[in-house]
C-alpha cells in the first residue's frame, strides 16, 4: 500500500488517477484509502461495443505514455530490474507454472519459462513511465474516452511494449479475438511481435 500511494501522489501531477486520502497499517492490515473518480470501468458493457472500448483503450495508453516524463519518475521497471525481479521470484518459489496463462502452458516448470525469457530479452529498450497493469478494469472511461487510471502499483519506468503487450494481451481477454490491430492503431504503434511474446512471459513470472 505505501508503495502505490507513492506512485499515486506522483502520478497525481501528470495524470486523472485518485487522490491518496491516507495509507497506514497497524502491523496486521495495511490500507489505502483514495478519493473516488468519475468513469466507468473498461469492462463497463453499457459503454458501447468492444471496439469502441478498445480504441478508447488504445488512445488512453498513448496519453498516459505522453504525459509522464521518463526523467522525473523515482520508478523503475527497466530491463535489469524486471529480470532480477522474475529471477527472484522464481529461485524462492513464488512462480507456478500451472497457474500460467494458457499462452505459455508448454513450459513444463517456471525455470523453463525463466530460461526462454532470458533468451528473448531484447537487445534495447524504448522508455516510458509505464502502468504497469494496464487493462480495462484499470482504466475508466466516459463519452468514449479513458477519463481516469486506477490501480497503479506497478507504475514505473520501462519499455513502452510492458505496457501494449499486456494491453492487446487484455484486450482478447476480455472482449475476445481480433481486437488486437485495433488497440495497436488506436495507440499510434505497429506490432512487434518480439517483444510482446517477451513481456506477456514476464508478466506471468513477474506477477
Amino acid at each position: 500500500m505505501p508503495a502505490e500511494a507513492a506512485r499515486l501522489s506522483w502520478a497525481s501531477v501528470h495524470l486523472p488517477v485518485p487522490d491518496v486520502v491516507d495509507v497506514g497499517t497497524d502491523g496486521t492490515m495495511d490500507w489505502l484509502i483514495t478519493s473516488g473518480r468519475s468513469g466507468q470501468p473498461g469492462t463497463c458493457l453499457a459503454l458501447g461495443g468492444p471496439r469502441v472500448v478498445v480504441t478508447a483503450l488504445g488512445e488512453g495508453l498513448r496519453r498516459f505514455h505522453d504525459a509522464t516524463p521518463v526523467a522525473g519518475c523515482p520508478f523503475d521497471f527497466r530491463l535489469e530490474t524486471a529480470m532480477a525481479h522474475a529471477r527472484r521470484r522464481v529461485h524462492i518459489g513464488l512462480v507456478d507454472a500451472t497457474q500460467f496463462n494458457d499462452d505459455h502452458r508448454q513450459f513444463a516448470s517456471s525455470d523453463a519459462a525463466l530460461a526462454r525469457l532470458e533468451s528473448l530479452r531484447p537487445s534495447h529498450e524504448d522508455l516510458v513511465v509505464c502502468h504497469g497493469d494496464y487493462c480495462p478494469p484499470n482504466a475508466l472511461l466516459a463519452n468514449n474516452r479513458v477519463v481516469a487510471y486506477v490501480d497503479l502499483g506497478e507504475l514505473g519506468v520501462a519499455d513502452r511494449w510492458w505496457d501494449v503487450a499486456i494491453g492487446t494481451w487484455s484486450a482478447t481477454w476480455n472482449f475476445g479475438p481480433g481486437l488486437e490491430d485495433v488497440f495497436l492503431a488506436a495507440y499510434g504503434i505497429g506490432p512487434d511481435r518480439h517483444r510482446q511474446v517477451f513481456y506477456r512471459l514476464l508478466y506471468d513470472l513477474a506477477s
